[in-house]
């Protein structure tokens, strides 16, 4: 059961941290929180499973937010708050990316 609830927790950090309304020191808490999620899951293969396909997401979303923020000209309110929430997506990609390397070589010996 708590691993269960330690994805749906994952997966509601990961929507507070798409939002581009956080303060700096929000997105710190829940980072650091979504981390301690993370964690409860680095076990075995099925929480690897869970891992890539949420990695696998943060890129197309990464790529979304990207593409949203080229379509904004330069020097625009629009452009910087995209460009805003195109790093708090990045670094979420990266935290996840990390977590995802990490579970791997814990749980198949290797990194892909």
């Amino acid at each position: 059961m708590h691993r269960f609830v330690a994805k749906a927790n994952v997966d509601h950090f990961i929507g507070l941290l798409s939002s581009s309304d956080l303060t700096p020191n929000k997105r710190r808490d829940i980072t650091a929180l979504l981390v301690a999620e993370l964690h409860k899951l680095a076990h075995d293969l099925e929480h690897l499973d869970f891992a890539e396909k949420k990695v696998a997401e943060g890129r197309e979303k990464v790529s979304g937010v990207r593409s949203m923020r080229n379509s904004h000209r330069f020097g625009t309110t629009e452009r910087q708050q995209a460009e805003d929430l195109l790093v708090a997506h990045e670094n979420l990609q990266t935290v996840l990316e990390d977590f995802c390397h990490r579970l791997r070589v814990k749980v198949v010996g290797r990194p892909l």
